[in-house]
């Protein structure tokens, strides 16, 4: 039978986007193995995903996180391929990449790999599902990786928070337990009760059924060559007709409802958690009640419910919607972040929530809003820019278990009926009867009364009736809560613009003294769509501390004043994001063409119009202060990144100083910063899409119109001589230099440490070379450090580039080690190393540099990902528009000998080139350690960092690309 279904499996007609020119085939294996083919001859990477429906529900009782385990395990080896990691080192290899996850009722596997790579990468992870092999040692190596990244998430407020959801549910439901798993959890219980766990794992794997697996595999060749080529690999998967696990009901019990729950975060920051439990609207997708309601509550223009709380000083963000990853059970929440004052006020905010329900309720469900969202959702759909293999197939797996196969591509993305009682149902279920709150304050210190078990998170339970929610309804602001407006910004005209002139690559259109615009039409994807990016080039933004969070304030207010407008041009498929950049901010817009320059001018008249709100202000600087107190509980290996940066850079500011002058900043003292800060100004312009030169040069007048010649606007011009340029301080040949701290939590268990080896300033020669020694490396570092000698679960060799200085750096978070220890175990990985490199056959390092090729002659996908190439050129001031075709000419002439010679006089331990820094974060758990390197006397050719600053200022910069021959300039 199954054969037969497969043959006839053949004619699904798949709803598809129009745009979508890809070939799709539905197959189904003699095992019952479900696949999707899809075939796309434009692709340059092939991906695969397979999900199981076996998740971390299954976890047999007592042996948490056993799930997650085995997706560990099934990476390392296999009876047919038996070298550890031989899959994630082909892949590695090839130009791919691969990961996994476990949900609570499936485990997904993915990768990709470039295309002519793709049988052979294929294979080697079919072998997942046939033979794994389970070693002994690698069982005991990968629970202690499992414990790290347990340790990793213990002090994360995210993970916290949701197995806190989780404890306060029925204790006999799957949704109670705590998944990721531990070495206690996974060795040391297990051996107490006598359990061995490799046995246990295998007996697990067994739940591993073809008919409980669903496939999709995306390549470059033919429906029947990737047909024949899946027929080989996973028909041998067993199928032992296992049954889909299905959840008993819904978690949440009456005593687990009506509850308002305390708790006390790590960070800096109250949050607002408003949940209900609700029917799976999966059940209901072509209707698509929960679409509708998170649309309207979730919505942030006038009359909405965050435009109130935002309005009144209550809150900064605010998220609506419904999250699940059951079809047995679902919640809709309400999360905010509040300021002090919302704090303050938590029950008229959740008073003003109600109200506004019940609006909805006496209001009903209006047609002509669901029409709306219809019209989106399809533009959507049919527009849907083309993404990269891997997370095509990663997001079209689960559509195979939940939807028929004709809706496999398209999922819950276009409901289209409408019923309204299904709304009214769903509305229904957020009532009082049925809520549960969580809130989230260090203000909490000392009044919580218990505490979660596996992240020991402090909270308290307090019951909330809906007689109590009636007060706090009653006590609520009486601001004029409404519907929104019909969305202006919803496209209309989608016809694409001749292109008269094929250029290759963006050429300046026009240059005055104020601003320069760079254009290029889309030749490549015929989409009604166009990228638009404006650098606001400010020499004043970062000159000290006080103008750096003056800047950064300048643009959090500017997003803040512009949100109640442009919500719904967000909404419409129209982004637009505004941040700082180390030399002033940038805006930059993307998406439909038809109404971009309605939104843009809304944008520019903000800027040109801008005045300090001091109410606004205020709420922003408080959670400003919150964010900077928060890199405190960083993650150490991002403390010392952030450390690498601040040694690097001239012009960067740690930190501490930033925060001590934002305390000192007031509404007042930013209003007369900002007419100096904006008084020396250049803007870089660039616009790519369907647009014409003309509409672009008219885009260009208008921006410089708006920003320079508005009446009572503070912009003014800039002369050359203040064009401000990012610098990297050059590290000193043959010379080690180490800086050494104390991580600023020093209740996190882990250390960290990254050693940067600085190589060279933007050259295509020297690129290359570097680039394929971290392709050559990568893998092998991660099985030497993380794998074998087991250092710790954030292991990684890397490229890093800083304002275009290429550097390797090799980066290790650890709970196991101290820094010192860490650091002396990547130098001897290099030595180690170096034998590899001067061995490396002929045939290993052309296969390494046509993967190379292969990976830089990936085409562009969307026109999203073609901008931001040619910006960042423009944006670094290299222009160097070919960079792909010089490189990849040079790395077809590129012979081994010069490569081993690179290695040698720049990577290589005692190369005379190797320029270091190894930057050390040790936690509390590595305090005597600390003590101990901090006395030790330096080796030679080390050169240990006390002052920062006293440090940048002895050392030689590297020059700025924005200058010299060929390179921007301000003449």
């Amino acid at each position: 039978m199954a054969a037969a279904a497969a043959a006839g499996s053949r004619d699904v007609e798949f709803i598809r986007a129009r745009s979508d020119k890809r070939q799709y085939r539905r197959v189904v294996l003699p095992n019952a193995l479900e696949i999707l083919l899809i075939s796309d001859p434009d692709t340059d990477k092939a991906a695969a995903c397979m999900e199981v429906e076996v998740g971390s529900f299954s976890d047999p009782e007592g042996l948490e996180g056993l799930a997650h385990f085995l997706e560990h395990m099934l990476f390392y080896a296999s009876e047919k391929y038996p070298g550890e990691h031989e899959y994630t080192k082909y892949i590695t290899e090839h130009g791919g990449s691969y990961n996994a996850y476990t949900s609570s009722e499936t485990t997904n596997f993915y990768f990709d790999v470039n295309v002519d790579n793709f049988e052979e990468a294929l294979e080697r992870f079919a072998q997942f599902f046939i033979r794994p092999l389970m070693s002994q040692d690698a069982v005991l190596r990968e629970i202690k990786a499992v414990e790290s990244e347990h340790k990793k998430n213990l002090l994360s407020d995210g993970w916290r928070m949701y197995q806190l959801q989780k404890h306060l549910a029925s204790k006999d439901h799957p949704y109670h337990k705590f998944s990721t798993g531990s070495w206690e959890t996974l060795e040391t219980k297990p051996k107490e009760r006598g359990l061995d766990i490799r046995h246990e794992l295998l007996k697990f794997y067994e739940n591993y059924s073809a008919n409980l697996m669903h496939l999709v595999v995306y390549g470059k060749e033919s429906l029947d060559c990737i047909q024949g080529l899946v027929d080989c690999l996973f028909s041998d998967i067993k199928n032992t007709d296992r049954i889909s696990f299905k959840c008993p009901s819904h978690p949440l019990s009456e005593e687990h409802l009506q509850l308002l729950v305390k708790a006390l975060p790590i960070e800096e920051g109250d949050y607002l958690r408003i949940i209900w439990p609700i029917t799976p609207s999966i059940h209901f997708y072509k209707e698509g009640p929960c679409h509708y309601l998170s649309h309207l509550i979730g919505h942030e223009g006038e009359g909405s419910i965050f435009h109130i709380i935002k309005e009144l000083g209550w809150a900064m963000n605010l998220m609506a919607g419904e999250s699940t990853n059951s079809t047995e059970y679902s919640f809709f929440s309400i999360s905010m972040r509040l300021t002090d004052a919302g704090h303050e006020h938590m029950e008229d905010i959740v008073g003003l929530i109600f109200k506004y329900l019940f609006l909805l309720k006496e209001d009903g469900v209006h047609e002509w809003i669901f029409n709306e969202l219809v019209a989106i959702n399809e533009t959507e759909f049919h527009y849907q820019d083309k993404i990269d293999p891997i997370s095509y197939v990663t997001g079209t797996v689960s559509s195979m278990r939940l939807f028929p196969p004709e809706e496999w591509l398209v999922g819950s993305a276009l409901p289209s009926k409408y019923v309204p009682q299904r709304i009214m149902m769903i509305l229904d279920q957020l009532s009082p009867e049925r809520v549960r709150i969580f809130w989230e304050s260090k203000k909490f210190e000392g009044s919580t009364t218990s505490a979660e078990p596996w992240y020991n998170t402090s909270y308290s339970v307090e019951n909330v009736t809906p007689s109590v929610i009636q007060q706090w309804i009653q006590k609520a602001p009486m601001e004029k809560l409404h519907l929104p407006e019909p969305n202006m910004f919803v496209p209309k005209d989608f016809a694409l613009k001749e292109v008269t002139e094929k250029v290759t690559f963006p050429k300046v259109l026009r240059k005055t003294p104020l601003s320069r615009l760079w254009y290029k039409p889309d030749l490549l994807f015929s989409t009604p769509k166009v990228h638009i990016i404006i650098d606001f080039h400010c020499p004043l933004s970062s000159h000290s501390p006080e103008a750096y969070v003056s800047t950064d304030l300048f643009v959090d207010l500017l997003v803040d004043y512009l949100n109640a407008y442009a919500y719904d041009a967000q909404i419409a498929g129209l982004y637009y994001s505004i941040y700082l950049t180390s030399a002033g901010f940038q805006v930059s817009l993307g998406g439909y063409n038809d109404k971009m320059r309605v939104l843009l001018n809304a944008i520019l008249k903000q800027i040109a119009n801008f005045e300090v709100k001091p109410n606004i202000f205020s709420a922003l600087k408080e959670t400003t202060v919150k964010d900077y107190q928060n890199f405190n509980f960083s993650q150490p290996h991002c403390q010392a990144s952030s450390y690498v940066s601040l040694i690097l850079e001239d012009k960067k500011w740690p930190v501490a100083e930033k925060l001590e002058a934002l305390a000192k900043l007031e509404s007042d003292s930013l209003a007369k910063f900002l007419p100096n800060l904006l008084s020396k100004a250049f803007l870089e312009c660039y616009i790519q899409g369907n647009i014409e030169p003309s509409e672009a040069k008219s885009i260009a007048q208008e921006i410089e119109d708006t920003i320079f010649s508005t009446p009572n606007t503070m912009f003014k011009s800039m002369s050359p001589s203040q064009y401000l340029t990012k610098r990297v301080i050059m590290l000193e040949n043959e010379l080690k230099c180490y800086y050494q701290i104390e991580g600023l939590n020093q209740k996190n268990e882990n250390s960290s440490v990254i050693q940067y080896i600085q190589v060279h300033q933007d050259d295509a020669s020297l690129n290359i070379k570097l680039q394929l020694f971290s392709l050559i490396a990568s893998q092998p570092a991660f099985n030497q450090l993380r794998t074998v000698e087991q250092l710790g679960y954030i292991t990684s060799l890397s490229l890093r580039s800083d304002y275009g200085v290429w550097a390797l750096q090799v980066v290790i978070q650890s709970t196991v080690k101290d820094p010192s220890y860490l650091d002396a175990r990547i130098d001897e990985f290099f030595k180690m190393f170096e034998s590899k490199i001067h061995e490396l056959s002929d045939k290993d390092f052309k296969r390494n540099v046509k993967s190379l090729i292969d990976s830089k002659l990936e085409k562009f996908k969307n026109l999203r990902e073609e901008s931001h190439f040619y910006w960042r050129e423009i944006g670094a001031g290299t222009l160097k528009f070919d960079r792909v075709e010089s490189e990849v000419a040079l790395l077809r002439e590129l012979k081994k000998e010069e490569f081993i010679a690179f290695f040698d006089q720049y990577i290589n331990l005692d190369a005379p080139q190797r320029r270091t820094l190894s930057v050390q974060v040790f936690s509390g758990n590595h305090s005597a350690e600390f003590k101990k390197a901090a006395a030790e006397a330096d080796p030679p050719k080390t050169y240990r960092i006390t002052d920062i600053f006293g440090f940048k200022r002895s050392r030689p910069l590297y020059s700025s690309l924005k200058g010299g021959p060929g390179r921007i300039t301000m003449d």
